[in-house]
């Protein structure tokens, strides 16, 4: 692992520590109870994608807590520069994470095509 991918990987780990701390000193009570799943850096580091929990969301709910999200954005990248003291903080882009749901529909289909299999023979 080279130095740059050392100093990426600790800079999404600091992120992933400091946006729900961020998100719990806003004003908005809804905003505290998203769980920040993952954080990934651009190369550069100027931007990141934080990938929320959406298991108990709705859809009309998602549309509401990305509008709070994106209102909030500046808030969080300002506490996360004063915080650790940078000179400048990635330019954040929140997302609810689908990948645990697409792996749900993919469990689904191997137990259907095995359990096809096991009829035709």
């Amino acid at each position: 692992m080279t130095e740059a991918q050392i100093k990426l990987k600790r800079t999404e780990a600091l992120l992933a520590e400091l946006i729900p701390e961020a998100l719990t000193h806003l004003n908005d009570a809804r905003l505290h109870e998203l769980n920040v799943i993952e954080v990934k850096c651009s190369r550069g580091r100027s931007d990141a994608k934080v990938y929320i929990d959406p298991s108990t969301f709705s859809d009309e709910e998602r549309r509401t807590y990305m509008k709070q999200l994106r209102k909030a954005r500046p808030i969080v990248e300002n506490f996360c520069l004063k915080d650790q003291g940078w000179y400048r903080c990635p330019k954040l882009t929140f997302e609810f994470d689908e990948q645990l749901k697409k792996s749900q529909t993919l469990e689904e289909l191997f137990k259907k095509i095995s359990t096809d299999k096991k009829e035709e023979e």
